[in-house]
């Protein structure tokens, strides 16, 4: 793709005004009953997403990551805690957000224009203004020359490029992202990192992405989150202070080893979530 590069470029100023949230978790727990009692989830969770912001959860499975990112679209109630996005109480399914899934989820009997344009069609906006959003999203991710193809025609990246075009398909200011890359080869993956932080770069979005790799989390985000096992807590919250615009080489330097090293350690010599 020719719009992927390892050259470092200059990301745009982010906000940092302590009241401004994106996304604010307060308290967050979650509870689910079983045959014999209860299982606790999530555990007085607190967290936030500036504006603007990239941030990466990471923890090991079953310790809540992806309950957390179900309860912030709304399709999971809370069992105690507060969740806002923006200004706004979370209190069922909200369309205002963009959610990209580990599977890409496309129809097969539909073209990959017309899968970018499922939003559109399911929120009944206008069609003629959202087919050229779609045109252009689909520029945006290297695919114009497949609009008219069908999924079993892609690559699983190029798949996963439609579905991240489709969850921009009405300008959401948040994307919320569960493992999208987590079943894709090692260098499929690394070029698909680098078309995220490319898009993230150009269409200035609040982002709050899941994933199992301790270094995916370490390259792309502003902070990481790092979650205990079951019942997830947040066991620290890392500034990623490495230089702008990232490129692949960055991840020889010994700065970003410390950060991996030092997210690693809370998992203990296993790498479990590595």
């Amino acid at each position: 793709m020719a719009r992927l590069s390892n050259e470092l470029v200059e990301m745009p100023h982010r906000s940092t005004v302590a009241e401004e949230r994106a996304i604010s978790v307060h308290a967050l727990c979650k509870r689910f009953r079983v045959a014999d009692g209860a299982i606790t989830a999530l555990e007085n969770v607190t967290l936030d997403v500036r504006p603007g912001e990239f941030v990466a959860i990471v923890g090991p499975s079953g310790c809540g990551k992806s309950t957390l990112l179900k309860i912030l679209t709304g399709l999971l109630a809370p069992s105690t805690g507060e969740i806002r996005i923006g200004d706004v109480a979370v209190e069922g399914p909200r369309r205002d957000i963009g959610t990209v899934f580990q599977s890409p989820l496309l129809f097969a009997w539909r073209t990959v224009l017309e899968n970018v344009m499922l939003p559109a069609d399911v929120q009944k906006l206008d069609r003629a203004q959202h087919t050229a959003r779609a045109l252009s999203l689909l520029e945006l991710v290297g695919l114009s020359d497949f609009a008219q193809r069908y999924p079993n025609e892609l690559s699983g990246g190029m798949q996963q490029r439609v579905s991240i075009a489709r969850a921009l398909l009405h300008d959401p200011s948040i994307l919320l992202m569960d493992e999208p890359f987590g079943a894709l080869d090692a260098m499929t993956r690394e070029r698909m990192n680098l078309e995220l932080q490319r898009i993230w770069l150009e269409q200035n979005k609040s982002i709050l992405f899941i994933t199992h790799s301790i270094p995916e989390a370490v390259f792309l985000a502003n902070r990481v989150v790092v979650m205990t096992p079951r019942p997830g807590r947040v066991a620290e919250v890392m500034e990623i202070a490495l230089p702008s615009g990232r490129g692949l080489e960055i991840m020889n330097s010994p700065e970003f080893g410390a950060y991996v090293s030092r997210i690693r350690a809370h998992f203990g010599s296993s790498g479990v979530i590595d």
